[in-house]
């Protein structure tokens, strides 16, 4: 990377941060989820963005906390039925190849053409512990979009969709949108996404300034939460605040541990900074 140029120079680079995080927290002697494959897909640009971001040990509780809540959420919701997981911008996300789930269980993988081939070369000396299928598709293909989802519904009787990291990249429109193309689909049953509050949202693009190469990618954050999504057809069946996982799970730097205790209500306080992980319900 020269001096000019920013460390994220395309949203996809953001699948490659993550990775470097899992890959972090599988190698901690304390870990809470293991992820073998996560150093390897982060690869050497990987290492070099969080080399260059310095982020100490101390500050990556929430990549943790978010992993953990969206691997106990599908494993429970597999254990209630779910005989599909539709993760759409699955970025480098090794979940079919590192938890323990059933070999008839469909995991569909839908990202841009690039991300899913490098994973697959990545991972081609390994294989998958469910049916795993993979399909190339730029989201914003709204027209594509749609008739993806629709190839879908006869393959499923209950499935989950998974939006991790995904819709803080969104705008409203596209939020809305995109909530309404899955609710279309009577299968998608139950859909598992990572929300900011607005005030979170404010942190996050100051941080992002000299890192991204336009800190307006960061967009999405509704000042109502997950109750968002009301409006689309979709209602909250359980949310899961990362700062209070990670405090229940010992990660907390010393200074933030009383925040833990706090009560935290990013709907009648949106400025507070809050993160979580949401599970809906179609309605």
């Amino acid at each position: 990377m020269s001096e000019n140029e920013p460390l994220v120079r395309h949203i996809s680079d953001t699948a490659l941060w993550a990775a470097m995080h899992r890959a972090k927290e599988t190698e901690r002697p304390d870990a809470k989820f293991q992820d073998p494959f996560a150093r390897q897909l982060a690869g050497e640009r990987g290492e070099q963005i969080a080399a260059a971001l310095a982020i100490p040990e101390a500050d990556s509780w929430s990549w943790m906390a978010r992993t953990y809540l969206f691997d106990q959420f599908i494993t429970d919701q597999i254990q209630r039925g779910t005989d599909m997981v539709v993760n759409v911008a699955a970025g480098l996300d090794a979940r079919p190849y590192r938890m323990a789930l059933p070999r008839s269980l469909a995991w569909i993988e839908i990202d841009l053409p690039d991300v899913l081939d490098y994973k697959k070369s990545v991972l081609a000396a390994h294989d998958p512990h469910c049916n795993l299928e993979r399909i190339p598709l730029d989201l914003t293909d709204v027209h594509r979009r749609r008739a993806v989802f629709q190839s879908l519904r006869s393959k499923a009787a209950k499935a989950l969709v998974l939006a991790e990291g995904l819709m803080i990249y969104l705008t409203e429109d596209n939020a809305s949108l995109l909530a309404e193309d899955l609710a279309a689909i009577p299968v998608f049953r139950f859909w598992l996404l990572d929300l900011a509050s607005p005030g979170l949202l404010a942190i996050l693009r100051a941080k992002a300034r000299d890192q991204f190469r336009d800190a307006g990618v960061l967009q999405f954050a509704p000042g109502n939460g997950p109750e968002f999504f009301a409006a689309h057809k979709w209602k909250v069946v359980n949310v899961q605040s990362l700062l209070q996982t990670a405090g229940r799970l010992n990660r907390l730097p010393e200074a933030m541990r009383q925040l833990a205790l706090v009560p935290e209500d990013p709907i009648r306080v949106p400025d507070q900074p809050w993160a979580g992980v949401c599970l809906l319900e179609r309605s």
